[in-house]
Protein backbone atom coordinates (compact mmCIF):
# COMPACT_ATOMS: atom_id res chain seq x y z
CA UNK A 1 0.00 0.00 0.00
CA UNK A 2 1.35 3.47 -0.94
CA UNK A 3 1.75 5.45 2.06
CA UNK A 4 0.24 8.70 3.02
CA UNK A 5 1.87 12.02 2.89
CA UNK A 6 0.48 15.24 4.04
CA UNK A 7 2.32 18.27 2.70
CA UNK A 8 1.29 21.32 4.78
CA UNK A 9 2.27 24.47 2.63
CA UNK A 10 2.25 24.07 -1.19
CA UNK A 11 5.82 23.83 -2.94
CA UNK A 12 7.27 24.12 -6.10
CA UNK A 13 5.90 22.10 -8.75
CA UNK A 14 9.25 20.00 -8.99
CA UNK A 15 8.88 19.06 -5.75
CA UNK A 16 5.26 18.06 -5.82
CA UNK A 17 5.87 15.53 -8.78
CA UNK A 18 9.04 13.71 -7.05
CA UNK A 19 6.64 13.18 -3.55
CA UNK A 20 3.83 12.11 -5.69
CA UNK A 21 5.64 9.33 -7.63
CA UNK A 22 6.54 7.39 -4.27
CA UNK A 23 3.88 8.80 -2.27
CA UNK A 24 -0.14 9.51 -1.92
CA UNK A 25 -0.20 12.73 -1.11
CA UNK A 26 -2.27 14.69 0.39
CA UNK A 27 -1.59 18.78 -0.49
CA UNK A 28 -3.03 21.50 2.03
CA UNK A 29 -2.86 24.11 -0.11
CA UNK A 30 -3.00 27.48 1.90
CA UNK A 31 -0.38 29.39 3.53
CA UNK A 32 -1.30 29.77 7.42
CA UNK A 33 -0.02 27.20 10.16
CA UNK A 34 -1.49 24.09 11.11
CA UNK A 35 -4.29 24.52 13.64
CA UNK A 36 -4.08 22.48 16.99
CA UNK A 37 -6.31 19.58 14.77
CA UNK A 38 -4.63 19.84 11.92
CA UNK A 39 -1.35 19.11 13.94
CA UNK A 40 -3.31 16.01 15.76
CA UNK A 41 -5.20 14.79 12.66
CA UNK A 42 -1.72 15.25 11.12
CA UNK A 43 0.40 12.36 13.56
CA UNK A 44 -3.44 10.21 13.08
CA UNK A 45 -4.13 10.18 9.59
CA UNK A 46 -0.82 9.94 7.90
CA UNK A 47 2.38 7.82 7.55
CA UNK A 48 4.47 10.69 6.87
CA UNK A 49 4.41 14.79 7.02
CA UNK A 50 6.32 17.64 5.08
CA UNK A 51 6.00 20.74 7.34
CA UNK A 52 7.49 23.86 8.09
CA UNK A 53 8.04 26.88 9.58
CA UNK A 54 5.36 27.63 12.11
CA UNK A 55 4.19 24.28 12.40
CA UNK A 56 3.99 23.69 15.90
CA UNK A 57 4.83 19.93 16.37
CA UNK A 58 5.20 20.49 20.67
CA UNK A 59 5.01 18.70 23.08
CA UNK A 60 1.04 18.60 24.31
CA UNK A 61 0.46 17.55 20.08
CA UNK A 62 2.42 14.26 20.40
CA UNK A 63 1.00 13.38 24.13
CA UNK A 64 -2.86 13.91 22.59
CA UNK A 65 -1.87 11.29 20.40
CA UNK A 66 -0.38 8.10 21.73
CA UNK A 67 0.05 5.77 18.86
CA UNK A 68 0.97 8.37 15.95
CA UNK A 69 0.27 6.38 12.48
CA UNK A 70 3.40 9.02 11.38
CA UNK A 71 6.44 8.03 11.34
CA UNK A 72 8.42 10.65 10.39
CA UNK A 73 8.53 14.74 10.18
CA UNK A 74 10.55 15.81 7.24
CA UNK A 75 10.50 19.82 7.50
CA UNK A 76 11.18 22.23 5.12
CA UNK A 77 13.55 24.33 6.39
CA UNK A 78 17.07 23.93 8.22
CA UNK A 79 15.38 25.58 11.63
CA UNK A 80 13.10 23.20 13.03
CA UNK A 81 12.62 24.94 16.67
CA UNK A 82 8.95 24.58 15.59
CA UNK A 83 9.08 20.50 15.84
CA UNK A 84 10.40 19.39 19.53
CA UNK A 85 12.46 16.94 18.32
CA UNK A 86 12.79 15.09 21.43
CA UNK A 87 9.45 14.60 21.96
CA UNK A 88 8.74 13.40 18.76
CA UNK A 89 11.53 10.90 19.21
CA UNK A 90 9.53 10.02 22.64
CA UNK A 91 6.83 9.34 20.04
CA UNK A 92 8.60 7.15 17.94
CA UNK A 93 8.90 9.39 15.38
CA UNK A 94 11.91 10.42 13.47
CA UNK A 95 12.63 14.65 12.48
CA UNK A 96 14.92 15.66 9.42
CA UNK A 97 15.71 19.35 7.87
CA UNK A 98 17.37 20.87 5.03
CA UNK A 99 20.78 21.93 5.89
CA UNK A 100 23.03 23.45 3.61
CA UNK A 101 20.71 23.98 0.46
CA UNK A 102 19.53 27.86 2.31
CA UNK A 103 23.18 28.90 3.24
CA UNK A 104 24.06 31.10 0.08
CA UNK A 105 20.56 32.81 -0.16
CA UNK A 106 20.58 33.66 3.30
CA UNK A 107 23.52 35.17 3.54
CA UNK A 108 22.43 37.09 0.45
CA UNK A 109 19.62 38.61 2.62
CA UNK A 110 21.92 39.41 5.63
CA UNK A 111 24.12 41.53 3.60
CA UNK A 112 20.77 43.28 1.88
CA UNK A 113 19.58 43.69 5.07
CA UNK A 114 22.53 45.44 6.04
CA UNK A 115 23.24 48.01 2.81
CA UNK A 116 19.12 48.71 3.00
CA UNK A 117 19.53 49.48 6.71
CA UNK A 118 22.49 51.74 6.17
CA UNK A 119 21.99 53.12 3.13
CA UNK A 120 18.25 54.06 3.76
CA UNK A 121 17.23 52.19 0.35
CA UNK A 122 14.07 50.93 1.70
CA UNK A 123 13.50 54.56 2.68
CA UNK A 124 14.56 56.16 0.03
CA UNK A 125 12.48 54.04 -2.39
CA UNK A 126 9.38 54.96 -0.51
CA UNK A 127 9.92 58.92 -0.66
CA UNK A 128 10.23 58.67 -4.51
CA UNK A 129 7.44 56.35 -4.93
CA UNK A 130 5.15 58.77 -3.05
CA UNK A 131 6.48 61.32 -5.47
CA UNK A 132 8.12 63.80 -2.57
CA UNK A 133 11.52 63.30 -4.39
CA UNK A 134 12.98 67.13 -4.81
CA UNK A 135 16.23 66.41 -6.54
CA UNK A 136 19.43 65.54 -6.07
CA UNK A 137 21.81 67.20 -2.74
CA UNK A 138 24.78 67.00 -1.49
CA UNK A 139 23.35 66.76 2.46
CA UNK A 140 20.04 64.06 0.93
CA UNK A 141 19.39 61.31 2.93
CA UNK A 142 22.95 60.58 3.98
CA UNK A 143 23.74 57.10 5.11
CA UNK A 144 26.29 55.28 6.78
CA UNK A 145 28.94 53.66 4.98
CA UNK A 146 29.53 50.00 5.13
CA UNK A 147 32.75 49.14 3.10
CA UNK A 148 35.39 48.94 5.43
CA UNK A 149 33.77 48.76 8.43
CA UNK A 150 33.46 45.84 11.49
CA UNK A 151 31.11 43.41 11.62
CA UNK A 152 30.11 41.08 14.42
CA UNK A 153 28.43 37.91 13.92
CA UNK A 154 26.83 36.18 16.00
CA UNK A 155 27.45 32.11 15.80
CA UNK A 156 29.54 30.82 12.72
CA UNK A 157 27.93 28.05 11.53
CA UNK A 158 27.73 27.55 7.40
CA UNK A 159 24.96 30.27 7.21
CA UNK A 160 27.49 32.41 9.65
CA UNK A 161 30.73 31.73 7.43
CA UNK A 162 28.84 32.49 4.46
CA UNK A 163 27.94 36.27 5.84
CA UNK A 164 31.85 36.88 6.96
CA UNK A 165 32.91 35.75 3.45
CA UNK A 166 30.76 37.82 1.83
CA UNK A 167 31.32 41.09 4.36
CA UNK A 168 35.08 40.51 4.22
CA UNK A 169 36.15 39.94 0.72
CA UNK A 170 33.21 41.95 -0.84
CA UNK A 171 32.75 44.65 1.50
CA UNK A 172 36.82 44.63 3.24
CA UNK A 173 35.08 44.78 6.37
CA UNK A 174 37.03 42.98 9.93
CA UNK A 175 35.13 40.32 10.89
CA UNK A 176 34.48 39.55 14.29
CA UNK A 177 32.04 36.63 15.73
CA UNK A 178 30.66 34.97 18.81
CA UNK A 179 29.98 31.37 19.13
CA UNK A 180 29.71 29.25 21.78
CA UNK A 181 31.82 26.77 21.10
CA UNK A 182 35.45 27.36 19.87
CA UNK A 183 35.74 27.65 16.24
CA UNK A 184 38.59 26.45 15.15
CA UNK A 185 39.46 27.48 11.34
CA UNK A 186 36.40 30.21 10.53
CA UNK A 187 38.39 29.64 6.91
CA UNK A 188 39.18 33.40 6.76
CA UNK A 189 40.38 36.12 8.72
CA UNK A 190 38.02 36.48 11.41
CA UNK A 191 38.90 36.70 15.37
CA UNK A 192 36.25 35.09 18.18
CA UNK A 193 35.49 37.05 20.70
CA UNK A 194 33.03 36.99 23.45
CA UNK A 195 29.36 38.35 23.02
CA UNK A 196 30.13 41.72 24.32
CA UNK A 197 32.48 42.68 21.92
CA UNK A 198 30.69 40.83 19.06
CA UNK A 199 27.62 43.38 20.06
CA UNK A 200 29.71 46.22 19.79
CA UNK A 201 30.77 46.10 15.95
CA UNK A 202 29.37 48.64 13.61
CA UNK A 203 27.05 45.65 12.58
CA UNK A 204 25.64 42.91 14.23
CA UNK A 205 23.88 39.90 12.65
CA UNK A 206 22.19 36.99 14.47
CA UNK A 207 22.82 33.76 12.32
CA UNK A 208 21.86 31.55 15.45
CA UNK A 209 19.82 28.07 14.81
CA UNK A 210 15.96 28.94 16.76
CA UNK A 211 15.35 26.49 19.78
CA UNK A 212 15.61 26.27 23.26
CA UNK A 213 19.03 27.05 24.24
CA UNK A 214 19.11 30.67 21.60
CA UNK A 215 15.01 32.17 22.77
CA UNK A 216 15.45 35.69 23.36
CA UNK A 217 19.10 35.44 23.17
CA UNK A 218 19.21 39.01 21.98
CA UNK A 219 17.49 40.75 24.74
CA UNK A 220 17.61 43.93 26.59
CA UNK A 221 21.11 43.04 28.14
CA UNK A 222 22.37 42.22 24.70
CA UNK A 223 20.89 45.01 22.94
CA UNK A 224 22.99 47.42 25.52
CA UNK A 225 26.29 46.11 24.24
CA UNK A 226 25.59 47.67 20.84
CA UNK A 227 27.35 50.96 19.91
CA UNK A 228 24.65 54.01 18.90
CA UNK A 229 25.60 53.57 15.63
CA UNK A 230 25.47 50.43 15.62
CA UNK A 231 23.04 48.52 13.38
CA UNK A 232 21.37 45.01 14.30
CA UNK A 233 20.12 42.44 11.63
CA UNK A 234 18.22 39.22 12.04
CA UNK A 235 17.97 36.36 9.39
CA UNK A 236 17.90 33.61 12.05
CA UNK A 237 14.70 32.96 13.76
CA UNK A 238 11.97 35.61 15.32
CA UNK A 239 12.28 34.64 19.10
CA UNK A 240 16.08 35.11 19.16
CA UNK A 241 15.14 38.32 19.74
CA UNK A 242 12.88 39.46 22.52
CA UNK A 243 11.06 41.78 20.49
CA UNK A 244 9.79 44.84 22.81
CA UNK A 245 13.55 45.40 23.88
CA UNK A 246 14.67 45.69 20.24
CA UNK A 247 11.94 48.31 20.03
CA UNK A 248 12.57 49.94 22.93
CA UNK A 249 16.48 50.35 21.97
CA UNK A 250 15.61 51.97 18.41
CA UNK A 251 12.91 54.14 20.11
CA UNK A 252 15.02 55.29 22.59
CA UNK A 253 17.92 55.83 20.27
CA UNK A 254 20.28 53.61 21.90
CA UNK A 255 20.84 51.73 18.60
CA UNK A 256 20.68 53.42 15.15
CA UNK A 257 18.88 51.01 13.23
CA UNK A 258 18.09 47.04 12.78
CA UNK A 259 16.90 45.22 9.58
CA UNK A 260 14.90 42.24 10.12
CA UNK A 261 13.69 39.47 7.51
CA UNK A 262 12.15 37.24 10.49
CA UNK A 263 9.57 38.09 13.61
CA UNK A 264 8.68 36.81 16.63
CA UNK A 265 4.71 35.92 15.82
CA UNK A 266 5.08 35.79 12.54
CA UNK A 267 3.34 36.77 10.18
CA UNK A 268 2.27 39.45 12.75
CA UNK A 269 5.15 42.33 12.94
CA UNK A 270 4.55 45.34 15.79
CA UNK A 271 3.13 48.56 13.90
CA UNK A 272 6.06 50.23 16.23
CA UNK A 273 8.72 48.37 13.82
CA UNK A 274 6.69 49.52 10.64
CA UNK A 275 6.50 52.84 12.18
CA UNK A 276 9.95 53.44 12.02
CA UNK A 277 11.90 54.61 8.91
CA UNK A 278 15.16 53.42 10.25
CA UNK A 279 14.20 50.01 10.35
CA UNK A 280 14.45 47.45 7.25
CA UNK A 281 11.28 45.23 7.39
CA UNK A 282 10.77 41.82 5.11
CA UNK A 283 8.47 38.95 5.13
CA UNK A 284 10.82 36.19 5.63
CA UNK A 285 12.46 36.35 2.10
CA UNK A 286 15.59 34.43 3.53
CA UNK A 287 15.28 31.61 0.95
CA UNK A 288 12.76 32.57 -1.32
CA UNK A 289 14.66 31.79 -4.76
CA UNK A 290 12.83 29.13 -6.92
CA UNK A 291 15.82 26.92 -7.37
CA UNK A 292 16.87 27.59 -3.64
CA UNK A 293 13.55 26.22 -2.32
CA UNK A 294 13.25 23.40 -5.08
CA UNK A 295 16.45 22.40 -3.26
CA UNK A 296 14.92 22.16 0.03
CA UNK A 297 11.68 20.77 -1.39
CA UNK A 298 13.93 17.57 -3.15
CA UNK A 299 16.20 17.49 0.10
CA UNK A 300 12.65 16.88 2.16
CA UNK A 301 11.89 14.24 -0.42
CA UNK A 302 15.12 12.24 -0.02
CA UNK A 303 14.36 11.99 3.49
CA UNK A 304 11.28 10.49 3.09
CA UNK A 305 12.09 8.23 0.66
CA UNK A 306 14.93 7.29 2.66
CA UNK A 307 12.39 6.51 5.67
CA UNK A 308 10.14 4.59 3.16
CA UNK A 309 13.18 2.06 2.42
CA UNK A 310 14.16 1.65 5.77
CA UNK A 311 17.45 3.66 4.91
CA UNK A 312 19.08 6.09 7.60
CA UNK A 313 17.54 9.74 7.11
CA UNK A 314 20.30 11.91 5.43
CA UNK A 315 19.48 14.59 7.36
CA UNK A 316 18.01 13.47 10.51
CA UNK A 317 18.22 15.54 13.71
CA UNK A 318 16.93 13.12 16.55
CA UNK A 319 18.83 10.31 16.42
Amino acid sequence: MTQRLLITRRLPDRVLEAARARFDVTLRDRTDVLTAEELRAALRDYDAVLPTLGDRFQVDVFADVSSPRAKVLANFGVGYNHIDAEAAKAAGIAVSNTPGAVTDATADIALSLILMTARRLGEGERILRAGRWEGWGPVQMLGTHVTGKRIGIISLGRIGKAIAKRCHYGFDMEVVFYNRSQVEDPGLPARQVDMAEAMAADFVVVAVPGGKTTYHLIDAKALKMMKKTGIFVNISRGDVVDEPALIDALQSGRIAGAGLDVYEFEPKVPAALMAMENVTLLPHLGTACLEVREAMGMMAVTNLIAHLEGRPLPNLVNP
